[in-house]
């Protein structure tokens, strides 16, 4: 049975207005994860994941680079205990 996991993850650069958030969106619900994607007021983007751990490793790596006009500089990274509190995968607007 597939490991279970969280994810936390912050991506600097010129992450915002190049359609990282819809891109994650769609690349997540195809791998089967739960959570949500949101910018930040500072320029990041900043995303919750929460699935089959293997799966959640192929989105961040995804993200170190990230859709085609994307300039990712850094990837913050936090595994916290999975917690099974989204069914949908979103983008937030808070």
């Amino acid at each position: 049975m597939p490991e279970k996991a969280r994810a936390h993850i912050f991506i600097c650069g010129g992450v915002q207005g190049v359609f990282f958030r819809a891109n994650t969106v769609k690349i997540a619900k195809e791998l089967g994860l739960a959570g949500w994607v949101r910018n930040t007021p500072d320029g990041k983007v900043e995303a919750v994941f929460e699935g089959d751990k293997e799966k959640i490793e192929k989105i961040i790596e995804w993200s170190e680079k990230g859709p085609p006009f994307a300039k990712v500089t850094k990837i913050d990274i936090e595994w916290e205990k999975y917690r099974g509190e989204f069914d949908d995968f979103v983008i937030r607007y808070d």
